[in-house]
């Protein structure tokens, strides 16, 4: 039978301590000295770090000793500061009332209020005959008049698997409709020369190049060139070569395919010929953004954020109608599978994009 703990904060102290230890995982609670709460879940080929109250975000994932984490500025989360101020999680829930930074009209916050969200309950599920360890918050967002929901945040890790399910679920607790809007951001750390495939047609309708600015970024000469000649021929950034452009960042979105399975598929092969991989349903988020920064200081790629908006802010998306009416009382959800895989199984997805893109 399955066996719950329940977190609270007490038990975040500052020594990291043991908290259980099953079905091949040994998991520990500690704080950093930020004084933020992380919950350390080891299996046999890894770890990740979950901030259990702080957006419910997998702070670093490493697998095989590597660490899939974006390279950023900070060594820790930081409490109470925007999401720029913070910014360095191997994955983010962005949403759910807005995505994307806003714009002239717009007053949310960068990616909306769940990055940073003070998530209110947290608690783990070892499964002994599944060998699967569930790590699940929930956060009830209420705005008078406006906005009242529940997300539920579970990401689970196998016993001896460097693959991830994380999945969303979030329930409309008013009795009218809701707008919802959402996008996984999964930074992971990209490698010279690695190589993109995805299933979806490299033309520049099916790959379309982000040229608006937003106001957080600050271009070098030559940025909007570099954009202009991306936008007409995107397989220029199917292999990451070092002298490409993307500083601070190039964003894009995709019109993915599903396979018969109902999923797409993204992935960077590495050198080494394994890869960092991204499984969703387009059923359940009907865009797919890229996001590629490569900077001295930040190395990034969202290799392919499940999105059911793209990223200029609440009433620009709301205007193209990319955003899901949630009604009353209802629950949407969405599922993503991520990770590192082998050599063997790079090639396997390699070949079965290429069946889905013909």
């Amino acid at each position: 039978m399955p066996v719950r703990i329940d977190l609270a904060s007490v038990q975040f102290g500052e020594k990291e301590r043991p908290l259980a230890e099953a079905a091949g995982f040994t998991l520990s609670t500690f704080r950093y000295d930020s004084g933020i709460a992380a919950l350390r879940v080891r299996n046999r080929r890894g770890e990740i770090i979950v901030l259990p109250f702080k957006g419910h975000q997998i702070w670093r994932c490493i697998f095989d000793g590597r660490d899939l984490t974006m390279k950023s500025m900070f060594d820790e989360p930081v409490p109470d500061v925007p999401y720029l101020e913070t910014y360095g999680a191997f994955f983010i829930h962005c949403g759910a009332t807005a995505i994307g930074a806003p714009g002239p009209t717009d007053r949310h916050p960068l990616h909306g209020e769940l990055p940073n969200a003070p998530f209110q309950k947290g608690w783990v599920v070892i499964d002994e005959e599944k060998r699967t360890c569930a790590i699940v918050g929930t956060y009830e967002y209420t705005v008078a008049f406006s906005y009242h929901y529940l997300a539920t945040s579970t990401h689970v890790m196998g016993a001896d698997s460097t693959m991830l399910d994380v999945s969303l679920s979030v329930e409309n607790l008013k009795k009218t409709p809701m707008d919802l809007m959402y996008l996984a951001h999964a930074n992971f750390r990209p490698v010279d020369n690695g190589e993109l495939f995805y299933s979806a047609p490299a033309s520049k309708t099916a790959v379309r190049v982000r040229k608006s600015i937003p106001a957080h970024i600050s271009p070098a000469p030559g940025y909007k060139e570099f954009l202009e000649e991306l936008a007409e021929t995107p397989a220029l950034h199917h292999v990451l070569r070092p002298e490409l452009k993307f500083d601070p960042e190039v964003a894009m979105t995709i019109d993915m395919k599903a396979g018969a399975d109902g999923f797409a598929h993204a992935l960077l092969r590495r050198p080494d010929g394994t890869s960092d991989y991204m499984r969703y349903r387009p059923d359940q988020c009907s865009q797919c953004i890229r996001w590629i920064c490569r900077t001295p200081d930040q190395d990034a790629i969202g290799v392919a954020f499940p999105s059911t908006s793209e990223v200029e802010g609440h009433a620009a998306e709301k205007k193209k109608g990319l955003y899901v009416s949630l009604a009353g009382g209802a629950t949407w959800r969405v599922d993503m599978h991520l990770g590192v895989l082998a050599k063997a199984e790079t090639d396997q997805v390699i070949r079965e994009i290429a069946a889905i893109t013909g």
